[in-house]
């Protein structure tokens, strides 16, 4: 048997930052061969993964990128079981890969399909193996859970905590303006539950006019003065029932949101907001 030497040991370590014991283990089983036990060592980890499968995954990272033209957007959810571990180096890189080469690589409809694309930062893997070498460093379960891309014009916000992340799309000419950005951390912020009033039900937006249309006509005004009060009436309705360009803006609460992004040029036409987890 190869006599495995601590300088052998602490070379292997300092090329995984595996601890100590796991890479002796492997070094003997190898026989001192470096290689062989890098080989070991990835199948354990492997292993190790296995063994995690079905613990829980409540903590973790969502990460937004929007290109440097503001006409597309990515977001993904990278999750891992401890809070430590969302805040380590090497899974805030990998979450930063997955969000990269999401925007700028062919796109992908679900998490399989982006892992198997090339790592942006490491020339010949893919996302899949940097992930993989990530669990077997770090040893516990990773999931990349969602991921999303979106055409804009489009703004995108990630809150601090890495917990709640806001991709917002609007339409119109210029697509790289700063309200982009702001109307995402309004809809972080303000949480809006639809876009526009046509995307609440009919049937309780009639029912709401024809209330507030009796209760004005009631007042004995004219026509004209009846309509006008139910139009005023209705965008503060459509503003409690949590419809996004109604909402006083938050960063100039003079003006709606809708009101804000029209100065600009632009018409809001969606928005995802995810919150880690759920």
């Amino acid at each position: 048997m190869a006599e495995i030497t601590a300088q052998a040991v602490k070379a292997l370590r300092e090329l995984t930052d595996l601890p100590m014991m796991d890479c002796k283990k492997a070094l003997t089983e190898a026989g001192g061969d470096q290689e062989k036990a890098i080989g070991l060592l990835k199948e354990w980890g492997k292993k190790v993964s296995l063994k995690r499968a079905d613990n829980a995954t409540s903590e973790g990272l969502i990460r937004v990128v929007v290109s440097d033209d503001g006409k597309s957007a990515a977001m993904i959810e990278l999750q891992c079981e401890s809070a430590p571990v969302a805040k380590a180096d090497d899974f805030i890189a990998l979450a930063e890969q997955c969000a990269e080469q999401l925007l700028k690589g062919p796109g992908a409809s679900t998490p399989e399909e982006l892992l198997a694309q090339p790592a942006p930062r490491r020339p010949g893997m893919t996302l899949a193996q940097v992930l993989e070498e990530v669990v077997n460093k770090i040893r516990e379960k990773m999931v990349l859970a969602r991921v999303l891309k979106v055409e804009g014009p489009a703004g995108g916000y990630v809150h601090h905590d890495g917990k709640t992340g806001v991709l917002f799309v609007a339409k119109g000419e210029n697509a790289k303006q700063d309200i982009l950005r702001d109307v995402a951390m309004h809809i972080a912020a303000l949480k809006p539950q639809v876009t526009t009033p046509c995307e609440l039900p009919q049937e309780t937006v009639d029912a709401e006019k024809a209330r507030l249309t009796a209760e004005a006509a009631a007042s004995g005004k004219p026509a004209n003065i009846v309509e006008k009060i139910v139009d005023g009436r209705m965008k503060t309705f459509f503003a409690d029932q949590g419809v996004l360009i109604h909402q006083l803006f938050a960063k100039d609460d003079s003006k709606t949101v809708g009101a804000a992004l029209s100065e600009k040029g632009l018409e809001a036409t969606g928005f995802h907001r995810w919150l880690l987890g759920t």
